[in-house]
């Protein structure tokens, strides 16, 4: 039975076994870093224990690649690629989409889901029906996110930002109308639908294909193709279907149940 231990107990062994293999694929003992603050994905508890469909995902993935021991910390949009490629995590999932310029400083395996971008809004909102709406309104900017990029940028449309360190925030200030709108990755929003008790709603105009990926250490070829093959089995066996109900089968958010077409291990 795999073991779950936490980041920090797992420090000490890391640190004392010096010739461990570089690759994810060769270690007993993986630490994943997941997000601390995104209900249904990844978020921590109390106790200091994470759940969520990316815990759940990384645990059978690590299983797959042979780990005894399994422990998770907390990652951020911002320090994502500096806490994986010093070695404090092993992998990161953590809604991490791929990437041409994120391609460059870490390896992806997967994805492991395709999801689209979408727009959170109040659900008395009536003045936001497509993400056209977004001109001249205020849009929350996540720290380290690509997402706004993809409104402003990518669409041309002038949002009004409003910067905010993480998604939980933009969620809050959503709430408090500090903010009229959030856009990113429909699973992200989804899990903060969930728990919001019909305050908030995602409007349904996808307009990007959000390939969320399992980052690795930049040349961790085998721990790469590892992954890969991890994902397929867990699209094969149905656990990925079994834990996107679980997670997101209540929102109403359309599920993929297929296998997602992998980026390729360079």
């Amino acid at each position: 039975m795999l073991k779950i231990v936490t980041a920090a107990l797992l420090a000490v062994g890391l640190t004392a076994c010096a010739a461990a293999p570089s690759s994810a694929a060769g270690k007993s003992t993986l630490v994943i870093g997941v997000k601390a603050d995104q209900p249904g994905l990844g978020l921590a508890g109390p106790g200091g224990q994470f759940s969520g469909f990316e815990v759940e995902v990384g645990t059978y993935i690590a299983r797959k690649l042979g780990a005894s021991k399994v422990g998770f910390k907390a990652v951020t949009s911002y320090n994502r690629e500096r806490l994986l490629n010093q070695g404090t995590v092993d992998l990161v999932l953590a809604s991490y989409s791929i990437t041409p310029q994120r391609d460059t400083l870490v390896t992806f395996g997967g994805p492991y889901y395709l999801a689209h971008q979408d727009t959170m809004v109040r659900s008395d909102e009536t003045g936001i029906r497509t993400v056209h709406d977004l001109a001249g309104r205020r849009m929350c900017e996540a720290a380290g996110s690509v997402s706004t990029q993809r409104v402003t940028a990518g669409l041309g449309i002038a949002a009004r930002l409003v910067p905010s360190p993480s998604y939980s925030d933009c969620y809050a200030k959503l709430l408090s109308g500090q903010v009229d709108a959030v856009s990113t990755g429909d699973l992200v929003l989804a899990g903060f639908v969930a728990q919001a008790n019909g305050a908030v709603r995602i409007i349904g105009d996808p307009f990007s294909d959000e390939r969320y990926g399992v980052g690795l250490r930049k040349g961790d070829i085998d721990g790469c193709e590892a992954v890969n093959r991890a994902i397929t089995a867990m699209y094969q066996d149905g656990t990925a279907a079994r834990l996107l109900r679980k997670w997101f089968g209540t929102t109403g958010l359309p599920l993929a149940g297929s296998t997602p077409q992998f980026e390729g291990c360079a």
